[in-house]
């Protein structure tokens, strides 16, 4: 059995361009108020912060299509994140890669898939969110990327984001969860059904309990993958406790609930990547919800009540 890495490489994504509200490229910063690091380095490991990689801003770049805006910016930076997370993977650390909005994930899950296939591992994504994000520019309402990078991973969507780390999709449909949703587009919900991608949705959570959920997906997820990435939107934890995101959806996760599934999570060997998105200090009260998403990442990597 593989063990973590004890070294977590911290990477900044600064991204705005998949979203319509301002404000997630500073989201990286204000978890670094919230002293995740230090969280970290409580709990055993070596933290390397790595800094932001540096973008130009939304008003240097052109929108070019109306169902896939500023296609080529988010293009060209999930490139450069593409390689620096392979890079972590390659030295045998775990990257955390901290947004940005969630097109980051385009370039994050790139990255891994791409080191996943030169290593002859089968990657599993369980995708935390609100939302399913997996749209196409056929399908799209808004034409922001942050609601595609799903799509993206398994092979769906523009070949200028597909192709990125490769031209193969970077995970199979069947080693997908959907964890939290409960704002799914219609063309989303065609796909999910004709891909047979695991979703668990609030209702399932309510009926079942997290407890029982979790176990559903992580065991699946243990018996068939050798490298579990976690990405998690924080609008898939309810507004009342995570104001700071730019698409709230009311009925999210509590919080004990959030806490439960990382918990779990943390136990699972073979868990070796994560992406944060969508924290908007704008939207936030006091960094509310930094401070919370410091703590849910801690939680993932292994901190217990005792």
């Amino acid at each position: 059995m593989q063990s973590r890495s004890t070294h977590v490489h911290m990477i900044g994504f600064p991204i705005d361009l998949g979203a319509d509200r301002r404000g997630v490229d500073m989201g990286p910063s204000a978890l670094r108020i919230a002293d995740i690091d230090l969280r970290l380095e409580r709990l055993g490991y070596t933290v390397v912060d790595e800094g932001d990689i540096p973008m130009r801003n939304i008003e240097e770049q052109e929108e070019e299509h109306s169902t896939l805006k500023y296609l080529s910016g988010v293009a060209e930076m999930s490139h450069v994140l593409c390689h620096r997370v392979k890079s972590v993977l390659d030295n045998g650390h775990f990257p955390l890669i901290m947004g940005g909005d969630h097109s980051m994930s385009v370039g994050s899950l790139a990255g891994v898939g791409q080191h996943c296939r030169e290593q002859g591992k089968t990657l599993g994504v369980i995708w935390v969110d609100a939302h399913a994000d997996m749209n196409t520019a056929e399908t799209t309402p808004s034409g922001n990327i942050h609601g595609m990078p799903l799509a993206v991973a398994m092979g769906y969507g523009h070949q200028s984001l597909t192709s990125i780390g490769g031209a193969e999709p970077k995970v199979a449909a069947q080693h997908v969860a959907l964890v939290g949703v409960r704002s799914i587009d219609p063309g989303e919900r065609e796909l999910i059904h004709e891909l047979g991608v695991a979703a668990y949705t609030m209702f399932d959570i309510d009926r079942l309990g997290m407890y029982t959920i979790a176990s559903r997906v992580l065991e699946d997820m243990s018996r068939q993958v050798d490298h579990l990435h976690i990405s998690f939107d924080v609008d898939a934890v309810d507004p009342s406790i995570a104001p700071g995101v730019g698409t709230p959806v009311p009925g999210g996760l509590s919080y004990r609930e959030i806490h439960l599934f990382m918990e779990m999570v943390s136990q699972i060997s073979s868990f070796a990547s994560m992406d944060v998105t969508e924290v908007n200090p704008i939207l936030d009260v006091r960094n509310q919800t930094a401070e919370l998403v410091a703590d849910v990442v801690a939680s993932s990597m292994g901190k217990r009540i005792l």
